[in-house]
């Protein structure tokens, strides 16, 4: 044997595993054609549920990352979307209003993309108050976020967004001052509002411009509520 074979390794080929490791990838096989069985909302809804056991909150990395529902929830957000009279051609722009909000703007970008449609997507500077991305001017935007709940962190826009307005009344201005007109909030889960709130039902949230001290009504769109998640 030459000097340079014995320093060469190859990984087999062909079923080498003893039969508890057959036995283990065919019941994994069987769980990923039973999963990709299901809608594509309950696969969503699965994923979410196992990334929020145990959690009184997260960032919902786990979800938007996973290659089972990175694609998936930009659909899912666009359906829901629709559902509450949002369709891709009533709004130009999808806002992150957090880091974790970053990768649910770009996969409803895609998601678009797949159907025909342009969307934009911008994020809120969290260092200096303006927005990253493309210009926003006269257009329309729905700001989103992937966890709007009253356990949320307070870094997030959540607790001080939704019970002070602080943080989302400031998003809320500067993107207005980009010349863009906010039509709506959107979360992928909440947890805010009345205990009979139906999940996918639209509620609402009131923002307030620190400049100019004038009330704005706007939707809030929660596509689960983190009940509904939490009962199974």
């Amino acid at each position: 044997m030459t000097e340079n074979s014995e320093n060469q390794t190859f990984r087999r080929t062909g079923s080498t595993g003893s039969a508890t490791e057959t036995s283990a990838g065919n019941a994994a096989a069987h769980d990923a054609a039973s999963f990709a069985m299901l809608e594509p909302r309950e696969q969503l809804r699965q994923v979410l549920t196992q990334a929020v056991s145990g959690k009184p909150f997260s960032e919902l990395y786990a979800v938007a990352f996973d290659h089972r529902t990175a694609a998936t929830v930009g659909h899912v957000l666009l359906d829901a979307l629709e559902e509450q009279g949002y369709g891709v051609d009533d709004f130009d722009a999808v806002g992150a209003l957090t880091a974790a909000a970053v990768p649910l703007v770009s996969a409803v970008i895609l998601a678009a993309a797949s159907r025909g449609e342009d969307l934009d997507g911008f994020v809120m500077d969290f260092v200096y108050p303006s927005v990253k991305g493309p210009s926003i001017a006269g257009k329309r935007v729905i700001l989103l976020d992937a966890w709007l709940s009253e356990k949320s962190y307070v870094q997030t826009s959540s607790l001080v967004t939704l019970r002070n307005g602080n943080e989302l009344s400031l998003d809320f201005s500067i993107v207005e001052h980009e010349g863009a007109k906010v039509i709506a909030v959107a979360s992928l889960i909440g947890g805010v509002g009345d205990a009979d709130h139906v999940a996918g039902e639209r509620q609402h949230i009131e923002v307030i411009n620190p400049v100019t001290s004038e009330h704005t009504t706007l939707p809030l769109i929660q596509v689960f509520d983190e009940r509904e998640l939490r009962a199974e």
